[in-house]
């Protein structure tokens, strides 16, 4: 299996750092609102990784983060260690506590994640419960001389980290792009690339979330965060962290220079970034007015497995431009494949196609290539091989896929269904086209419909 790795910047074989276990973090949520369709699309990606380990043998510990605490505003203007806590500023929005606000969202991701059908990994990892683990790896920094104290917070020097930047290409003496033109620096900083360890709460203002610590009380800087859950829950080397791309800059660079720093390890061997969503276009972006969410998608009538399909539309590495009328397209693509698996016959001999499944994995293994899989699968369906080989080959293709394909195959016609369907031809026949259409609308809300051939007519499921 081969994947692109961000770190050396070339595509590598995978080779695991145990055989026995893949140890795989990624960067999940913050949440302090409705999760949207472009973070979905980092999410998909983690799941179809996931998926294609367990497809090559791999036993996978997984770990996904909630951030939940101490992801400031200032990030989106390029610098991560200005401004107000998302949480605080969203529990002042909606008149609620900030573990009401948390809580709230994080239900509300993991109804999403669900319906996008991605794999649960071993273990969801709030912030808020690894503090005491946080505060441990802050003062083991302290104690290696690679922080200092400001007035706002314990910082990291990334002067004394003589790899910093082997990520992201930023230097101590970088200065960010955005940061400089929409946030004042902070003046208390040695290095313009030199990020918060542990935050001190304000003295004017009283937080939701705060803790005691060493350094006074206040809470978690966002970069060790990452690094304190993912040592303490797979070890301080890891085989892969996935991400979005942004991320890539300044937040994964940030939590190397932290997991490093404290135990002199390599933290990550391959480091796996997807590409932006971008919409009609553009940027998503809520002053622009179009943020979608997995509820806007129901909204308009499609299947989340429909946003899921038009994931795997594009290779993750490249940008992806969601449109409606594009995800129309992916729509009628996967309801053409369910079509075709419920009008195919089973058979208890059918085998898997050898052919096909060999350029299933080589597309797979080609640091997921998931345009390729989906043209596999398609060539497939369309070849001479029998019905029965195709329904079992395509469950396997499945397993990756994951788009439940498996409920489309051999399913059962209830008789109820099928007499009123041949009652509803009858009329058809004699052209009675006003009982023929009452009983349409009677099959369709039992969750059926039919199509109407020139001379025979087939049953499906809506």
């Amino acid at each position: 299996m081969k994947l692109y790795n961000s770190l050396s910047k070339k595509t590598e074989e995978f080779k695991p750092i145990n055989p026995d276990v893949v140890t795989m973090y990624t960067c999940g949520p913050t949440v302090y609102d409705y999760i949207t369709i472009g973070n979905f699309r980092t999410y998909t990606l983690s799941d179809l990784l996931d998926r294609a380990l367990a497809y090559n043998g791999y036993k996978v510990k997984h770990v996904i983060n909630i951030t939940d605490v101490g992801h400031l505003t200032g990030d989106n203007e390029g610098a991560a260690d200005t401004g107000e806590d998302k949480l605080e500023v969203a529990a002042d929005r909606e008149g609620k506590s900030a573990r009401e606000i948390a809580d709230f969202y994080t239900q509300h991701y993991m109804k999403d994640y669900d319906k996008l059908n991605l794999t649960h990994p071993e273990k969801f990892t709030p912030a808020t419960e690894h503090i005491r683990v946080m505060i441990e790896l802050v003062q083991k920094l302290e104690s290696k001389g690679l922080t200092y104290n400001t007035p706002d917070g314990v910082y990291y020097d990334t002067s004394k980290f003589e790899e910093y930047g082997k990520l992201s290409g930023l230097k101590p003496d970088s200065v960010i792009e955005g940061a400089s033109e929409r946030v004042e620096p902070n003046p208390h900083k040695r290095n313009p690339t030199d990020f918060a360890l542990w935050k001190f709460s304000p003295e004017d203002k009283m937080r939701w979330q705060e803790w005691d610590s060493p350094w006074g009380k206040g809470f978690p800087g966002w970069h060790i965060e990452c690094s304190a859950m993912a040592q303490n829950e797979l070890g301080e080397s890891i085989d892969i962290h996935v991400g979005g791309e942004d991320l890539k800059m300044v937040h994964h660079q940030n939590e190397i220079a932290q997991s490093e720093g404290a135990t002199g390890k390599t933290f990550v061997n391959y480091w796996v970034h997807g590409a932006f969503l971008k919409v009609d276009g553009g940027r998503m972006g809520k002053s622009i007015g179009n943020v979608y969410t997995v509820d806007d998608v129901e909204a308009k009538g499609f299947s989340p497995l429909a946003l899921r399909y038009f994931y795997m539309s594009a290779h993750y590495r490249s940008k992806l431009n969601f449109t409606w009328e594009a995800l129309q397209g992916s729509a009628n693509a996967l309801k053409k494949l369910y079509d075709l698996v419920e009008g195919y016959n089973e058979d208890a001999d059918a085998k898997l196609d050898v052919e096909y499944t060999q350029k299933f994995e080589e597309a797979l293994n080609d640091d997921l290539n998931m345009p390729q899989v989906m043209a596999v699968m398609w060539e497939m369906l369309k070849s001479d091989i029998s019905e029965a080989d195709k329904l079992k080959t395509l469950a396997h293709f499945d397993t990756v896929l994951g788009l439940d394909l498996v409920e489309h195959i051999g399913f059962e016609i209830p008789e109820e269904i099928k007499k009123l369907a041949k009652v509803r031809w009858e009329y058809r026949k004699q052209g009675i086209w006003d009982k023929a259409d009452v009983l349409r609308r009677e099959i369709e809300e039992k969750g059926f419909t039919i199509d109407d051939g020139q001379n025979d007519y087939k049953i499906r499921r809506k």
